[in-house]
């Protein structure tokens, strides 16, 4: 819950002395050194400077989060639907410049990284994601015995200062669970429901998603309510058990191929339907799990992004907000992927 990005659209310079200070003040009270925070103000001034001189401006997305009891994490992505990079590589150079200037900033960027993406189109934009810890082993979004690798991107409505959205995964010795839930509305009683309901699939004690949802369904009828998919990964038998109430979109991709998991109407915590069944489909290694909320049109299509799979999943989620946003509703995208 406490792992939302926080997003700005940046269009002219004067705003990224404002977004430095914030983030500076954010990751100043986490565990970062003296060091590691002079480190991360570079990338951001750098990330963010870049938005206006080479885009015109283009969308800010960070968070700064505690991970258990010693680790602390920056993540931020740039988005922006500018010319486009033809040799991103080529551009990470140092010495290399469109601008004249000493075309040192990405290669910078990516050395100050514990793990740096730059996946970019011609006439599309580019997306720039950056992520710093003070994990040495640099494997926080990475699952105990890398079954399934899982990354989420949460963004608030624009105004809002809390997401109606929210992510939640946990691992018991035979299965991986994932949640995504979208309160009703926005604001403080959509995060008030969702709040309660990955309370409760923290602490249901069963493996299945019909019977998560049931649970979860009585835990949260004090509430606004939600509509909501649980994801199941059977590590013994090698399947997935899905189910999902209301408006949420599931995807399963093998390569760019992928089947549609439709929803039963209604709505958790106020009316869903008497009779719920698991959808069961197959498991297989590079296989792409992806969950949106209706914040993102369901018509997305990553057949687009030549090569998306290739980088780190963050990309794809990006790449997918990015084009699929509403921008009026507060807009939340899942990947997982089997390995």
């Amino acid at each position: 819950m406490d792992k939302t990005f926080a997003s700005y659209r940046i269009e002219e310079r004067s705003y990224v002395a404002y977004i430095k200070r914030e983030i500076h003040r954010e990751v100043a009270n986490t565990r970062f050194n003296e060091q590691k925070r002079g480190e991360i103000d570079i990338i951001v001034s750098e990330l963010a400077s870049n938005l206006v001189k080479h885009a015109k401006g283009g969308d800010f997305l960070y968070r700064v989060y505690d991970e258990g009891e010693k680790d602390s994490v920056f993540e931020m992505l740039c988005i922006d639907s500018g010319v486009g990079m033809a040799d991103p590589a080529k551009m990470m150079r140092d010495g290399v410049s469109t601008t004249h200037t000493l075309g040192q900033g990405l290669g910078a960027i990516q050395r100050l990284s514990d793990n740096f993406q730059l996946y970019s189109l011609p006439k599309w934009g580019t997306i720039i994601y950056s992520m710093v810890t003070t994990n040495s082993d640099k494997t926080l979004r990475k699952s105990a015995t890398l079954d399934v690798d899982i990354s989420a991107l949460c963004v608030n409505k624009p105004k809002e200062t809390v997401c109606g959205d929210a992510f939640a995964m946990k691992r018991t010795d035979s299965t991986i669970q994932i949640f995504l839930g979208d309160g009703l509305g926005h604001g403080e009683h959509a995060h008030e429901a969702v709040k309660k309901a990955v309370s409760s699939f923290t602490e249901c004690e069963e493996s299945d998603p019909v019977s998560i949802l049931r649970y979860m369904h009585e835990k949260v009828r004090r509430t606004r309510g939600l509509v909501a998919s649980v994801a199941v990964l059977d590590l013994k038998s090698k399947y997935w058990k899905i189910c999902a109430v209301g408006n949420i979109l599931t995807r399963l991709y093998t390569g760019i191929t992928f089947r549609n998991y439709l929803s039963y109407n209604g709505t958790v915590g106020m009316n869903i339907p008497n009779s719920l069944h698991n959808s069961e489909f197959d498991a297989e290694k590079n296989q792409f799990l992806v969950m949106c909320s209706d914040g993102i049109r369901s018509r997305y299509d990553i057949s687009k992004y030549p090569s998306v799979l290739k980088y780190d999943m963050m990309v794809l989620a990006g790449a997918i907000y990015k084009d699929y946003t509403r921008g009026n509703d507060d807009s939340s995208i899942v990947v997982a992927k089997v390995s």
